[in-house]
C-alpha cells in the first residue's frame, strides 16, 4: 500500500514588489503551519519523504511545520517541478518515486494539489471528498491511500481519501 500526502502551503502574504516566488507566509500560515504539523506528527502522518516547490512559501511552511514535528522529521528534497505545478506534471514526479518510499507528501500549491487529489481519489467519506471538490484552503492535508505498490502504477480515481484536513478543522480560524 503507498499513501500520498498533498500538503498547500500555508497562507502566504503578497509584498509589494516581491516576486511570486519570493512571498513569505502571513502571520496566519505561520501559527497554521506548527499547528499541522503537529497534528500530523500526533496523528501518526508522518511521510517518508518530503518533496517541496521551492518557493518561499511552501519551504517556509514545511519549516514551520516540520519543526513542530519534534523528533519525526521524513527525508526533506526541494524539487523545483513543483513550484505551481499542474497535475500532469505532479503525477510524473510521484511516478519517479523509489518503491522504497511508501509515503510521500508533496508540498505545493493551488490548483495543482486540488487537480491532483480530485483526479486520483476514487473513494472516501462523502463529507471529505466533499470538502475537498469545493476548496483546497491553505494549509490543508489530503491523505490519500493507494493498493498499488509501485508509484508508477498510480491511476486517476485509484485511491482512497483517508482524511482531508484544514486549520479551521483543528479548531483555528487560520484557513481560506
Amino acid at each position: 500500500m503507498l499513501r500520498l500526502m498533498l500538503f498547500r502551503h500555508a497562507k502566504s502574504d503578497w509584498p509589494r514588489d516581491v516576486d511570486d516566488r519570493d512571498r513569505p507566509l502571513s502571520e496566519r500560515g505561520r501559527k497554521a503551519a506548527p499547528q499541522m504539523g503537529r497534528f500530523m506528527a500526533e496523528a501518526g502522518l508522518v511521510p517518508g519523504l518530503v518533496l517541496v516547490s521551492p518557493a518561499r512559501r511552501t519551504r517556509e511552511t514545511w519549516e514551520r511545520a516540520s519543526e513542530a514535528m519534534g523528533d519525526h522529521l521524513p527525508a526533506m528534497r526541494e524539487d523545483s517541478r513543483l513550484y505551481l505545478a499542474p497535475f500532469g506534471l505532479l503525477l510524473k514526479v510521484i511516478g519517479e518515486t523509489p518503491p522504497s518510499v511508501p509515503s510521500l507528501m508533496l508540498v505545493g500549491h493551488q490548483p495543482g494539489l486540488q487537480e491532483l487529489a480530485i483526479r486520483l481519489v476514487g473513494s472516501g467519506g462523502i463529507e471529505d471528498r466533499t470538502a475537498l471538490d469545493a476548496h483546497f484552503p491553505t494549509a490543508a492535508l489530503a491523505v490519500i491511500d493507494f493498493e498499488q505498490e509501485a508509484w508508477p502504477d498510480i491511476l486517476p480515481a485509484s485511491g482512497r481519501l483517508e482524511r482531508f484536513v484544514t486549520p479551521k478543522l483543528l479548531g483555528a480560524s487560520v484557513d481560506d
